[in-house]
């Protein structure tokens, strides 16, 4: 008999999507797929002949649980030059990634009925993980003329004396907006006075278009710095998903000492090869190739954008980061899940619907695959669309 916490999980739709797109594709169809969300380039060469010296010098032992000096050094110089964040080597860890960071840290600090404050469109596994620790994930609308993000009057509306947490992700998935210094001092400044706890997912914060520039909410005030837990990693701005490297950073080190021995229990350290390899990412060795990365996908922005903003009766929020398009399809289909697997059957082209995010009439679109890619999957929208039949 599985356990009830089991059963409470639902399965991650970007996932589940991404798993029947290679199946069609197994089976000989044309499947272009815009759900993966991570990035099509290989890993920088540096980083991988990090990893292959680290494994000629016998680096595969067991290394602390939170991570070898080394690794923590550079995060925690990272962060400083970055950031502008000074951490100390025991209020970091490093985890299984950044997934792994976020479910340990709702683990370590949520109990029963304690309520998350989750803005939507959402990631899809925040709720799950708050579900799966008993916790209550209260949801704030972002609006899309807002570019989906909450404002401090929506964060003082839904707080409540069982206010536990805040997860806060800029820039962000699905939508790619990102929260600018002004939205974050008012954000900040409503919690002031609380014991609410940020989580802050800062994954993309490399991954930016037009100049933007990206703030670490821990950075705001020494306020927001003391009630912040800052996650981040290297699947997204170092090309490295598959290496499963994230970390977190803390001044709570009651929280970090949890986490130490949740994972001392669970995965112990992360791998040890994996470690030493992205110390040089972390370093900043690999700079160019993640710039030369992030043109590339500010290019794919552009085009698909040009595209997307031809088709009639649809509408798109320009993204500032991240890589992806979240897709308004509410004038002419509410449902999005139906939307999506029409378009899969008919076009043969895999996109994520937005219920998976918290907002219906909604999908998105995955723009880390290859130009010709993106012409021929939209192009198969654009036809999609036009002959729609609910």
């Amino acid at each position: 008999m599985l356990s009830k916490r089991s059963q409470v999980l639902g399965e991650s739709i970007t996932l589940a999507i991404t798993a029947l797109a290679n199946e069609l594709k197994a089976k000989g169809e044309n499947v272009i797929s815009f759900s993966a969300g991570e990035p099509d380039f290989d890993t920088p060469q540096i980083i991988k002949n990090a990893a292959i010296k680290a494994i000629e010098k016998g680096c595969g032992k067991y290394t602390a649980v939170a991570g070898i000096n080394e690794v923590l050094e550079a995060i925690k110089n990272k962060l400083k030059k970055d950031n502008k964040l000074d951490y100390e080597l025991k209020e970091i860890i490093t985890n299984v990634g950044a997934k792994h960071s976020l479910f340990e840290c709702i683990e370590c600090l949520v109990e029963k009925g304690d309520e998350v404050i989750i803005p939507s469109p959402y990631w899809v596994s925040y709720p799950e993980m708050v579900k799966f620790a008993e916790g209550v994930p209260v949801f704030i609308e972002g609006l899309e003329e807002n570019g989906f993000k909450i404002t401090a009057n929506q964060l003082q509306k839904a707080i409540t004396p069982k206010t536990k947490l805040l997860i806060l992700n800029s820039p962000s998935n699905p939508v790619g907006s990102i929260y600018s210094k002004e939205e974050l001092t008012a954000l900040a400044k409503v919690l002031e006075g609380t014991k609410i706890i940020v989580l802050s997912d800062e994954m993309y914060e490399k991954l930016r278009y037009d100049n933007v520039e990206f703030h670490a909410f821990a950075s705001i005030s020494e306020d927001a710095l003391q009630r912040c837990v800052t996650i981040n990693g290297l699947s997204k701005c170092g090309a490295m998903p598959g290496w499963r490297f994230g970390y977190m950073a803390s001044k709570n080190k009651d929280l970090i000492s949890a986490v130490k021995r949740l994972q001392g229990q669970s995965t112990s350290n992360i791998c040890s090869i994996t470690q030493h390899a992205a110390i040089v990412a972390l370093n900043g060795e690999c700079d160019a190739d993640i710039e030369n990365m992030r043109k590339a996908f500010e290019k794919r922005r552009n085009i698909g954008l040009e595209m997307l903003n031809k088709i009639p009766n649809i509408n798109v929020y320009k993204p500032e980061g991240a890589f992806y398009f979240f897709v308004n399809i509410s004038k002419i289909e509410k449902d999005s899940m139906k939307f999506c697997q029409k378009l899969l059957e008919i076009q043969k082209v895999a996109v994520v619907p937005g219920v998976g995010f918290g907002m219906e009439g909604y999908f998105r679109i995955s723009y880390a695959t290859s130009e010709e890619n993106i012409k021929e999957g939209l192009k198969r929208i654009t036809e999609f669309i036009k002959s729609y039949k609910s």
